[in-house]
């Protein structure tokens, strides 16, 4: 049964009353009025959302992860309940399922208002996140590669002292094919130790004015590529030219480089978003 329109009205002042307490830092007041709001008017997300956020400033995780589902049970695509959701789960060290959730609200982010702060934010801990985990994976893969490594050591030296044994006369050329079979083995380890380790972002990955990294590359007439956030911030605050070419550049001018967007997302797809971003 949907509430009449005096709850309505009612529960809509609670609400603001609560974004007042909020902004006063007054949090446990905040979440009473919420609460009211949503004793009222059970069925409206942006009163759990909000809720969720206070008890996001007083960590309580376990209350932001409960309102936060209630908030996607009642809508699918909130960004902000997908988002603290994750940032939960994060804290409860289950990655796998955090980054999901940042994810999603990233997607989302990006559909409803891709130059939002919260886009930026999202795509900030998410890339943490996916260091995070990377990290740990590695740690679990470089600890199976020394295990498989000494294991294949073990074996080959096994090997060697049962061949010098049978092969009397031949100890010489035993013991050469013995210590070439351990430095290609080396050697294989090596690589797949290498292939495991961060890298360099290369420089056509890297906007020219920050060098970091592309979160929303946009190329100008004259084919440089930029940082979307970056260049606008200069065309407004330095004026209406490029940085680097000096010819006029508009904002209306600027057009999404999905190459160089696409090339970003496969670098950090194949390496795991192995880099920090402070």
């Amino acid at each position: 049964m949907a509430p009449n329109a005096a709850a309505v009205k009612q529960a809509e002042l609670l609400r603001n009353d609560g974004n007042i307490y909020f902004k006063k830092a007054r949090f446990g007041a905040a979440i009473d009025a919420y609460t009211e709001a949503i004793t009222l008017c059970p069925n409206v997300p942006v009163y759990f959302t909000n809720r969720a956020l206070c008890h996001r400033r007083r960590n309580d995780w376990e209350r932001v992860e409960e309102d936060c589902r209630r908030a996607i049970q009642l809508d699918s695509n909130s960004v902000k309940a997908h988002y603290m959701l994750g940032l939960a789960l994060l804290e409860k060290k289950e990655l796998t399922k955090g980054i999901k959730e940042l994810e999603r609200a990233l997607n989302l982010g990006r559909g409803a208002n891709p130059k939002g702060y919260m886009v930026e934010e999202i795509w900030q801990v998410l890339a943490k996140a996916k260091y995070k985990e990377w990290e740990r994976s590695s740690s679990q893969r470089s600890w199976e590669l020394q295990s498989l490594k000494e294991a294949c050591e073990s074996a080959l030296k096994e090997k060697h002292f049962l061949g010098v044994s049978e092969m009397e006369g031949f100890v010489d050329d035993a013991t050469t094919s013995h210590l070439k079979q351990l430095e290609a083995l080396e050697t294989v380890f090596e690589k797949a130790a290498e292939d495991d380790t961060p890298s360099e972002v290369p420089d056509y990955l890297c906007c020219r004015i920050t060098l970091d990294i592309f979160h929303d590359p946009v190329i100008t007439p004259s084919g440089l590529t930029y940082e979307r956030a970056v260049i606008l911030e200069h065309l407004q605050k330095v004026g209406g030219f490029d940085p680097i070419t000096r010819e006029p550049l508009d904002s209306s001018q600027l057009v999404p480089n999905l190459a160089i967007k696409e090339a970003v997302e496969e670098y950090l797809e194949k390496h795991g978003w192995a880099y920090k971003i402070d």
